[in-house]
This record gives C-alpha cells, sequence and structure tokens, in this order.
C-alpha cells in the first residue's frame, strides 16, 4: 500500500505543471488516466519520466461519443485536472458543470498561467512571463539584469506543487462533505506566494527593491557564487554568524572588516573571491567536506547523481537506463522501481481499471 493508493485522477492531456503534479501524484500511488487527442498523445511521452505511472486513452472531444467517454471517466473518478485556456473545455462540453453533474464528489481542479479570471486569464504565457508580472524575475539575477531561472519557478513550484496541494486538500473536503469543487490554480498566484517573504521584507524596510543587493539575492559575499581555479565554481551559504565565522577560518580570512557595514561588502566579496580562486572546485569540495561553512560544489546534472550524499541518499533513480530524480516527498511506502512509462488503452479497459 502506498498512501495515495485507491485516488482515481484524471488527467487531460497538457505540458509542465499538470503531468509534472500527476507524477507526484502517480509516484505516491494514485491511478491515473490520461486523455489523448484521438491522433496521438504528446510526442516522447512513453520516453518522458514525467509522465510515467499512467495509462491513456484516446478521445475526439470534439465528438458526442468522445464526450461521453470523457464523462463516463469523469464520473469514476476523485480528481480531474485540466490546463486548457479558459472557457476551452466548456466549448468541448466537459466542463464543470457537466462534470459535477456526473459525479457530485469530484475535484475539478483547472490549471492555468494567468488564472480563470483577470484582463490577461484568455492571454498566452509561459513561466517567465508569469514571474516577471509578479515580481519574482526582478528580484533574481545580477546589478546589470534579470536571470531566468529555468522554468521552474512558476510551472513546478508556483503551478505543479501548488495543483497537487490543492488536489489533496478539496480530496479530504469532499470524503468528509460528499461534495466536489472547482479549483482555480493559477501560476501566477502560487509565483506570488513563494514571494511573500521577500514582499515581507520589503514592507518592513529590510529589502531593497533591486537586485544582488540583498543578503538572499547573491548581494551578500556570504551567500553566492565563485570561481575556483579550475573554471568551475562553488557555492556558499554561509548566512549564520557561526557558519560564516567558520568559513573565514576556514579560509584564513578572519581579519576582514564587519560583514554588517554593507560597505564592506566588495571588499569582502574579493577576499573571498581570491581564496576559491587558489584551488580546484573538488580540492575545496574535499576541504569543506565535514565543515558547517556551507560551502558545495557547484555540480551539472551529470554530475549531480554521483555526488557521495545523492548516492547515500538515493536521490536519483534509473528510467529506461537514464538517471531521473527519485520520487519526491518521501512517505515511507515509495515503491524500490519507478513507475513504468505511460502506455495507451481502450477506453474500456481503462474503465475497468476503475470499477
Amino acid at each position: 500500500m502506498r498512501i495515495l493508493d485507491g485516488l482515481k485522477v484524471l488527467e487531460v492531456a497538457s505540458l509542465g505543471p499538470v503531468p509534472w503534479g500527476g507524477m507526484l501524484l502517480a509516484d505516491m500511488g494514485a491511478s491515473l488516466i490520461r486523455v489523448d487527442r484521438p491522433d496521438g498523445g504528446p510526442a516522447g511521452a512513453d520516453r518522458d519520466p514525467v509522465r510515467r505511472g499512467r495509462s491513456a486513452v484516446r478521445l475526439d472531444l470534439k465528438s458526442a461519443q468522445g464526450r461521453a467517454g470523457f464523462l463516463r471517466l469523469a464520473a469514476r473518478a476523485d480528481v480531474l485536472m485540466e490546463g486548457m485556456r479558459p472557457g476551452v473545455m466548456e466549448r468541448l462540453g466537459v466542463g464543470p458543470d457537466p462534470c459535477l453533474q456526473a459525479n457530485p464528489r469530484l475535484v475539478y481542479a483547472r490549471m492555468t498561467g494567468w488564472g480563470q479570471a483577470g484582463p490577461l486569464a484568455p492571454r498566452a504565457g509561459h513561466d517567465i512571463n508569469y514571474i516577471a508580472t509578479t515580481g519574482a524575475l526582478h528580484a533574481i539575477g545580477t546589478a546589470q539584469a534579470p536571470v531566468v531561472p529555468l522554468n521552474l519557478v512558476a510551472d513546478y513550484g508556483g503551478g505543479g506543487a501548488f495543483l497537487v496541494m490543492g488536489i489533496l486538500a478539496a480530496v479530504l473536503q469532499a470524503r468528509q462533505s460528499g461534495q466536489g469543487r472547482v479549483l482555480d490554480i493559477a501560476m501566477i498566484d502560487g509565483v506570488a506566494s513563494l514571494m511573500t517573504a521577500a514582499y515581507g521584507r520589503l514592507a518592513n524596510g529590510s529589502w531593497q527593491d533591486r537586485r544582488a543587493a540583498n543578503a538572499l539575492d547573491g548581494g551578500a559575499p556570504w551567500y553566492g557564487v565563485y570561481e575556483t581555479r579550475d573554471g568551475k565554481h562553488v557555492a556558499v551559504g554561509a548566512v549564520e554568524a557561526p557558519f560564516y565565522r567558520e568559513l573565514l577560518q576556514k579560509l584564513a580570512l578572519t581579519h576582514l572588516p564587519d560583514r554588517a557595514d554593507a560597505a564592506h561588502w566588495p571588499a569582502i566579496r574579493a577576499a573571498l573571491a581570491q581564496a576559491f580562486a587558489s584551488r580546484t572546485r573538488d580540492e575545496w569540495a574535499g576541504y569543506f567536506a565535514d565543515s558547517d561553512a556551507c560551502v558545495t560544489p557547484v555540480l551539472s546534472l551529470r554530475e549531480a547523481p554521483d555526488h557521495p550524499h545523492n548516492r547515500a541518499r538515493g536521490l536519483f533513480a534509473s528510467w529506461q537506463g537514464a538517471p531521473t530524480p527519485a520520487p519526491a516527498p518521501r512517505t515511507g511506502d515509495l515503491p524500490a522501481a519507478l513507475s513504468p512509462p505511460s502506455h495507451t488503452v481502450p477506453l474500456e479497459q481503462a474503465l475497468e481499471t476503475w470499477k
């Protein structure tokens, strides 16, 4: 038994946060059925670790037969999650009203970038647009320009993670009350929530509204990245005073000026940069391995699976012969092996699994 065994999730094929959220649910034991277009599912779905652990059916939702099949699945599901623009599911005839009529306990989770309402709701967008309009992108980067943080912040942090949290909360409520609900999950909402601490510090005067000028945005020399002798990098996160003291002791830099005065930060940064440039990245990794100075090597995607801590913890698993991150969060009942690739089945077979 896994923690979400018995939870039935109907997933409308889409990109980004919906399939990633489905992966999290599947890894915890939920049974997922993805609805693909009649001409096929997402390209490479059978080779994509994010789309593992579900079966798929092909339905033409523009046809009466396809809509009927979809509603039969919705009638047996606990959760329906979709990532269409506002109004698309309604135009197809499978919006919240007919689905909740078929299944009053259904949690109908709608995942969009801009939300179901507002001036930008019908517009296209991507992660970079959502983080730009919430202030998050402005806060990330160098003093000269913002830096794109992959598509981690909106798609997965503000989108997929909030999608799963909302679904699980609504499922708990539906099981108690017998009533489902419609969830309006917007990436822009989630990103704004992720920025709560920064906005709080801005309000109380402890955050400057410019990049590389604050304690946790690369402005402080004790929280940043330094190049090593071999052209690689180490990450330094010696925020608290004891960790910072240990960092300076390990680097023999105990006579640096007081870090409490930001006017001293350039001198401190220059001294740290000179020190770290004297050895290779891996030499520093070994030197700080047993230290609380919060210094770690900056590893590439190919290097990270072989880091000793990552290996000891089983942070990565093998999927179709290549390393991929292992399931998270750890609930004590995760499988020893990752779920198999997604596969297409006939509608009646899918319904049979949800009897």
